[in-house]
């Protein structure tokens, strides 16, 4: 035998003895580590930071610019800047790679029951990209204020916590109308949901917190509830060691490695050892190897023992391609796979990295008996088909199945992201989900009257409303939009505003629905970027197209609103290529100069009540649909311009379709 086969034997049993756990058994740290870290560590009141944390101002050796913290209060306080929010930290545990934060309001005032959070924040403020995420598995906190009292076992009224005695000389109208409420906890079930049905119909969600409890039963008082508050929430950088000290890649290995760097050599010595010896007898899969050799994980030296003795065993050509070509194959599909996330993984992450979500989530076998095997079609559309179904308490749903996603299952995180956290009468109820493999579903209430598109462009009058019910679906779709724009810790732009997404219950009233397309941004943020316009056309903001005229906000949804209420006063498209004359093929462009010029709409079989509530309608529509986003009113000044009377509301502008359009003395350059 020759002396390569003897080495080469040999490194595979060395290899096949190896423990699981290597990566955790490395050398200690050098005395050179040891001195720069104490020379980088301070203190803050008790709390002691070296790296990766740092102080301003500290050498850029010392710590990690992301994990920067403040001593505050004479030095006896470190604070934390998380999302525009204020923590005060209580422990770093350098061990566990774990930090535990409370808000700087309930610190403050920790013997004062009724200082409630300043800062919403759930785990779906945070990404992939941030250098923390959640330690545990939170417990998601509620705050909720209703007008009538709810029964949930999921609620705790903080009534017994609240000495209202100690307002009742203020003049503060917030505490006032506060004592008028029933004020509430909602706190997640053992499973980490919140069921819609636990919610009031009189219920708004104010803010949204977390706690990191060390048992479930914390949530049997407000007094404990509040308690945990005041404890904390636990915030964990364990990603960010791995990642930086053992090249931790984004499926999740090595877990417990030591606060050193000496791991990735070890492991990466052997790596490249071995790989160097099979290019002793598999040149083609050596080679291989060797272009891949930064990449290999531990888990995968299983994938080379393997390899390791097929080299050994192979001594012809034809023997070492049989064995050799699959092996190759086999890793190429394994680095493919791993690369290559499908829509489902997507949808599974998202899942996993927002437990908080109050939604139910359904299997779907539950689907199938909820639609009787899909038996009644009530819709269909590019996302899916839609199915009348009903919950086992008989209450009717309607199941959007849907399609192939085109953009990795975006549509469904939206849609669960945005609708599945709020509550609001004129906005659509997601009840429930369901996602198994390539199926997935969201379930909805059932509404009886379907989408306001078939009563504004009905045939001959066969489906109508009267004015007056059109006028009141136009307030509670702008109710609806402003609880988006203004009603939520973040701010939800829908960017598909038509009648197709305006559904209708039983009483006629309206729910937005379909958020497929919805982006969150923070409340502060005036602009969203893009990457390209959406939304349908007819409907869609022109800065969605023309950048020159300003930026994209949530007056995109202002002028699709615009759109909507011009097409419900008028009963019909606004471009219509069919008109009689040829002035009335847009009809924004047509009905504006009409107004102008004093002359009235005239509507048939309308009284002058009604052709005033039209005329109210065009009016407001047309400030809606401005050109310029910095033009339109917001949805709040909307909902107060239809509460006018039409005598106080000022002629708006003639409306332009594209900036070509304008005068040049108004045109943006």
């Amino acid at each position: 035998m020759s002396r390569a086969s003897v080495l080469f034997a040999a490194y595979t049993a060395l290899l096949l003895l190896l423990p699981p756990s290597f990566c955790s058994q490395a050398p200690s740290n050098s005395s050179t580590t040891n001195e720069d870290n104490a020379n980088c560590t301070l203190s803050c009141g008790n709390i002691y930071i070296k790296p990766p944390f740092r102080l301003p101002g500290q050498p850029p050796n010392c710590g990690n610019k992301a994990f920067e913290l403040s001593c505050e209060e004479n030095n006896t306080i470190a604070v934390l800047s998380l999302y525009a929010g204020t923590y005060y930290v209580q422990e770093i545990n350098y061990t566990s790679f774990t930090l535990r934060v409370v808000d700087s309001d309930v610190h403050k005032s920790r013997d004062n029951y009724f200082s409630n959070p300043r800062y919403s924040l759930t785990s779906f403020n945070f990404t992939d990209t941030d250098p923390y995420d959640i330690s545990t598995n939170p417990v998601p906190i509620i705050y909720l204020n209703c007008t009538n009292p709810i029964d949930s076992p999921l609620s705790v009224e903080t009534a017994p916590c609240v000495n209202r005695n100690r307002y009742s000389n203020s003049s503060d109208s917030s505490l006032s109308s506060l004592t008028n409420m029933y004020s509430y906890f909602m706190v997640a079930d053992r499973d980490g949901y919140v069921s819609s049905s636990d919610l009031g119909k009189s219920c708004k969600i104010t803010q949204m917190v977390m706690a990191s409890p060390s048992t479930y039963e914390f949530m049997m008082s407000c007094e404990a509830i509040y308690n945990e508050i005041a404890r904390g929430f636990e915030l964990s950088w364990l990603d960010y060691a791995c990642r930086s000290i053992c090249g931790k890649d984004d499926v999740g290995f090595c877990t417990s490695c030591p606060p050193d760097g000496t791991v990735g050599t070890w492991y990466k010595s052997i790596v490249n050892f071995v790989v160097s010896l099979l290019n002793i007898g598999l040149y083609p899969t050596g080679a291989f190897l060797s272009l891949l050799r930064i990449n290999i994980e531990p888990n995968s030296l299983c994938f080379i023992v393997i390899i390791s003795v097929i080299a050994y065993l192979a001594q012809f050509q034809a023997v070492k391609f049989v064995f050799g070509f699959p092996c190759v194959i086999a890793l190429l599909v394994f680095k493919w796979r791993r690369r290559h996330l499908s829509v489902y993984d997507n949808i599974e992450d998202f899942l996993q990295n927002n437990d908080d979500l109050m939604p139910i989530r359904y299997s779907y076998s539950n689907i199938k008996k909820m639609t009787r095997g899909f038996k009644e079609k009530v819709g269909e559309g590019g996302y899916g088909s839609v199915y009348k179904g009903k919950l086992r308490s008989g209450r009717l749903v309607a199941i959007k199945m849907l399609g192939t996603s085109k953009s990795n299952g975006q549509e469904f995180i939206n849609e669960v992201a945005t609708i599945g956290r709020i509550h609001h009468v004129n906005v659509v109820q997601l009840l429930g989900f369901c996602v198994e493999g390539s199926k997935r579903a969201l379930v909805y209430d059932f509404m009886p009257n379907g989408s306001l598109e078939k009563y504004i462009f009905s045939q001959q009058g066969a489906l109508s409303l009267s004015s007056e019910k059109m006028f009141k679906v136009a307030i509670g779709v702008a109710h609806g939009i402003e609880y988006l724009h203004q009603g939520c810790d973040m701010q939800i732009l829908h960017f598909d505003i038509k009648p197709h997404n305006i559904l209708l219950d039983e009483n006629f009233a309206p729910k937005v629905s379909d958020f497929g397309l919805a982006r969150l941004c923070p409340l502060d943020n005036s602009l969203v970027s893009l990457t390209a316009a959406r939304g349908t056309m007819g409907y869609i903001a022109p800065e969605l197209f023309y950048k020159n005229i300003g930026g994209v906000s949530y007056k995109a949804d202002v002028y699709s609103y615009g759109m909507l209420l011009m097409e419900m006063a008028g009963r019909r498209k606004n471009l219509n290529a069919t008109a009689e004359h040829t002035s009335q093929i847009y009809f924004p462009t047509w009905v504006s100069e009409q107004l102008s010029e004093g002359n009235d709409i005239e509507i048939e079989d309308t009284t002058e009540e009604e052709k005033k509530i039209v005329k109210k309608m065009i009016m407001v529509a047309l400030w809606c649909i401005q050109l310029k986003p910095g033009e339109r009113p917001s949805m709040s000044k909307v909902v107060e311009m239809l509460d006018r009377e039409i005598e106080g509301i000022r002629m708006p502008p003639k409306p332009f379709l594209y900036p070509q359009q304008m005068p040049e003395s108004t045109e943006i350059s």
